[in-house]
């Protein structure tokens, strides 16, 4: 009989013990909880919040009015964190712009870093006019900076070849800026590329054909991309 009130015993105190568990960490659970919500909301909110006359090309979750470029060479695109990943591939690993996209007076603004890999981490391809051209950045093996192509020649071999050292997992703030013939672009706050290009012939490689009107690929390289923004500029911008 004694032992039997004892199991009793136990039990009502594991019971009591369990309830006082319950009580004194379902506030930290909740706010645990709670707090993994707020930062998600957060992520959220940051690729959203831009300036006034910005049109946001990336919410931060998915990738409406994008399309996974099909390279054949390409390695698996997924969003994640709040940003886009374009995983390595075999060459080209990229997505295209499916919405409306201006020809000119025009400036887009992103983040972009080096995951995995050594060459370009942020192809950025897009319109001048009537005619396309290519931002790469990081490229043949990994410090090339330039548009590709110009008169038939490569980033690595024109006017607007320039050498930076790039470093993974590093964001770096990438700003392009097309006007009436005229292409400029920064990283971070260091421009790189201030191009007349009145009489020259721009095209891009075969590689990034499929990138067109507007995209943003890899090559052979894991990169992430962020809050991708874009925004029409007055003839006096």
């Amino acid at each position: 009989m004694k032992n039997t009130i004892d199991v009793i015993n136990l039990k009502l105190i594991h019971s009591i013990m369990k309830y006082i568990l319950i009580i004194l960490l379902g506030p930290m659970l909740f706010t645990g909880c709670a707090n993994k919500a707020d930062n998600n909301n957060n992520r959220k909110a940051e690729q959203v919040r831009t300036e006034p006359g910005w049109d946001i090309l990336f919410d931060g979750e998915t990738l409406e009015n994008w399309e996974i470029t099909s390279f054949g060479t390409e390695g698996p695109v997924m969003v994640s964190d709040g940003t886009i990943v374009l995983g390595m591939g075999d060459g080209c690993t990229g997505i295209t712009w499916k919405g409306d996209f201006p020809l000119a007076n025009y400036e887009v603004r992103l983040q972009a870093k080096k995951v995995t890999g050594n060459d370009f981490f942020c192809g950025i391809t897009f319109p001048v006019d009537s005619t396309y051209c290519s931002f790469i950045v990081g490229g043949w093996g990994g410090p090339v900076v330039g548009l590709s192509t110009i008169d038939g020649k490569d980033a690595s071999d024109n006017e607007t070849r320039t050498l930076k050292k790039f470093e993974h997992d590093t964001w770096y703030q990438i700003r392009l800026k097309v006007t009436e013939n005229k292409i400029e672009a920064w990283i971070d706050n260091e421009k790189i590329v201030d191009f007349n290009a009145h009489g020259r012939q721009l095209s891009t490689r075969p590689e990034v054909n499929l990138s067109k009107p507007f995209g943003i690929c890899s090559w052979t390289t894991t990169a992430a991309i962020s809050k991708i923004r874009m925004k029409k500029l007055g003839t006096n911008e």
